[in-house]
């Protein structure tokens, strides 16, 4: 059983790099893949004109497509809609649930996790936060998906810090909820908000999980040309590449080789 997921993240529309946006569209519906993932940040400020951008380049997407927010698209400038529903221009013009997102086919599960808030009893509202209720319902979801079928979480932010990293997420009960994920089987925790990929194991379970992040494809590059994930598997191994744009074309950059679990 093999397969290949599209990760893009944190395009920004508002800030994006337009002709690598437009680039990753052409990449998309020119290579074979199982599923589009994105993980958040689809707009900067959560206006609605970003939004109407960012809603009509997903359209164009190859399906399936899956989306989950993060923390840019709550509206910025409006506390009281941050405070009072702050996934509704989201869920309106993106058209995916901000919670319990969910996506099963033959060979592959998908579970969506809001790590994002409109507001926070902290001063740093851009920083993650996870709830454990809404971690065990994705845990049990994925925990019953198809034998053999890859399992992958996908929320905003990271779970587990990425060491040497730009920024941080910060997540509240992030640890915890690795943990749990790796204890169901998750093969795949994805996630973005850093603009910098990687992949590294999760210190938990059988340490047969995985934390895997995407880059930017908006101008807000930190230190990394624009890029995404382009994420294969076999039966015996996830392999990550991380595509980065040259101004031209995307070309592979790095690649990590992970082990899968077995059985």
């Amino acid at each position: 059983m093999t397969g290949r997921i599209l990760h893009f993240s944190d395009v920004h529309f508002g800030a994006e790099n337009t002709a690598a946006v437009a680039a990753a569209l052409d990449y998309a519906h020119a290579t074979p893949r199982d599923l589009v993932l994105i993980t958040g940040d689809v707009t900067q400020k959560g206006r609605r004109r970003e939004f109407e951008g960012a809603a009509a380049w997903i359209a164009a997407m190859p399906a399936p497509v899956f989306v989950v927010p993060g923390n840019h698209d709550t509206p910025y400038w409006d506390l009281i809609a941050r405070l009072a529903w702050p996934w509704r221009r989201f869920e309106t013009l993106i058209g995916h649930p901000a919670v319990d997102h969910q996506f099963v086919g033959e060979r592959l599960a998908v579970r969506g996790v809001n790590t994002a808030r409109g507001a926070q009893l902290r001063a740093n509202w851009s920083k993650g936060v996870i709830d454990l209720e809404q971690t065990r319902r994705a845990a049990d979801a994925l925990a019953a998906a198809p034998a053999g079928a890859l399992r992958v979480l996908a929320c905003h932010h990271p779970l587990l810090e990425m060491i040497g990293g730009p920024m941080t997420g910060e997540v509240k009960r992030g640890r915890e909820a690795a943990q749990i994920f790796a204890e169901a089987g998750v093969d795949l925790v994805m996630t973005g908000h850093v603009h910098v990929p990687f992949a590294l194991p999760i210190a938990a379970g059988d340490h047969c999980s995985y934390a895997v992040g995407a880059g930017t494809l908006s101008l807000r590059e930190r230190g990394q040309p624009a890029g995404f994930n382009s994420v294969e598997w076999t039966e015996d191994a996830i392999h990550v590449t991380a595509l980065a744009w040259t101004g031209s074309r995307f070309e592979a950059r790095r690649t990590w080789n992970l082990e899968r679990r077995k059985g």
